[in-house]
């Protein structure tokens, strides 16, 4: 039935402006092409994310929004980290040793940041 469609993440902000600010600037997305001007919606890869106001932004305790960094991602931590992101440490996830701002094993490396109303990003990688 909607097995074939195309999903999108969707992300609550109380306050666009400040979202904007994060998601174009910060993480460099840019408004997918023949989106409606309003609420934005953004090209990121192959999938869209759309961003508008709720009430009920940063509710969510859990990661909203996962992005595959790939083998790119120590230095997607480090850029966004000289951008001004903090980055999220979880100390008691099993299987997962910190180093630094990155949570790793053997094959998988992953970070997590909050965007300004509190939503949970993750960055995943190898």
């Amino acid at each position: 039935m909607i097995g074939s469609k195309d999903a999108m993440a969707t992300v609550a902000v109380r306050n666009l402006p400040a979202a904007r600010k994060l998601y174009e600037q910060t993480l460099g997305l840019q408004r997918a092409a023949g989106a409606p001007p309003e609420p934005p919606v953004y090209q990121a890869g192959k999938f869209r994310l759309l961003v508008y106001e709720s009430k009920y932004a940063g509710t969510n305790q859990a990661t909203a929004v996962t992005w595959d960094a790939g083998s790119d991602i120590e230095n997607i931590v480090q850029a966004l980290k000289a951008k001004g992101v903090a980055f999220e440490h979880y100390d008691d996830l099993p299987g997962l040793t910190r180093k630094g701002d990155l949570h790793v094993t053997e094959n998988f490396k992953a970070a997590w940041f909050k965007d300004p109303d509190g939503n949970i990003h993750a960055l995943g990688g190898r």
